[in-house]
């Protein structure tokens, strides 16, 4: 999978070149800020149409990740809806699409600034999950052993910006796994004040690859 691995809080972790987070001792695949249905809110916000296929990539390459990894627990950090009219507008092939991906697993939506209510697509919906020391959540506090999303962090090398993870020994920022998300510079300091003076980010594309937080 061209993973980078590393250990986190103790526990065993693989970046995944895709963006997702791969917890292999809890066969746990996290992944953050999907924004399903992005096009279809910017289309009734401002009336301007986007071409309406960010939300089957994003499946896709979630299907693809699952496959790789047969995780039987999918934590999805935040932000997996661009609203909650974006969760009721998806269409029926879709929903069937999301329905097989859960099957068999324990799925869990954390809630996010996009989507702090329910949605009635299956799964669990909490504010924050605990699993042994690690402590999953949408946006970063200052807590230890912290996993979360929101900023969706980029880092730019040889001229390209790259969705990263951002970590230190005490917090995890993953990047934004959707299709039609942007991104933040992660030395901004916005992202850069959640992490100590030993941070690096992990970028992602055809493989993972780390390299110092300036």
């Amino acid at each position: 999978m061209n993973a980078y691995v590393f250990t986190f809080c103790g526990t065993l972790c693989h970046a995944l070149p895709s963006g997702a987070l791969y917890l292999p001792d809890q066969n746990l695949l996290c992944v953050s800020d999907l924004h399903l249905g992005k096009s279809d809110r910017i289309a009734r916000r401002s009336g301007v149409m986007l071409p309406p296929y960010e939300v089957i990539a994003t499946l896709d390459k979630l299907a693809e990740d699952l496959a790789a990894t047969d995780a039987r627990q999918v934590i999805c950090l935040g932000d997996s809806f661009d609203d909650l009219a974006a969760a009721d507008s998806l269409d029926e092939a879709m929903r069937l699409r999301l329905t097989s991906l859960q099957a068999g697993r324990d799925w869990i939506w954390v809630e996010g600034n996009h989507d702090p209510g329910p949605v009635d697509l299956g799964g669990s919906h909490l504010a924050q999950v605990q699993i042994g020391p690690l402590t999953f959540r949408h946006i970063a506090t200052q807590a230890q052993a912290e996993i979360s999303g929101h900023y969706h962090p980029k880092f730019r090398l040889a001229g390209r910006s790259r969705p990263a993870f951002v970590l230190d020994r005490d917090r995890m920022i993953l990047p934004a796994y959707g299709a039609y998300t942007g991104g933040l510079d992660c030395t901004q300091p916005v992202i850069r004040q959640h992490f100590g003076p030993t941070a690096h980010a992990i970028l992602t594309g055809r493989k993972a690859i780390v390299v110092p937080l300036p």
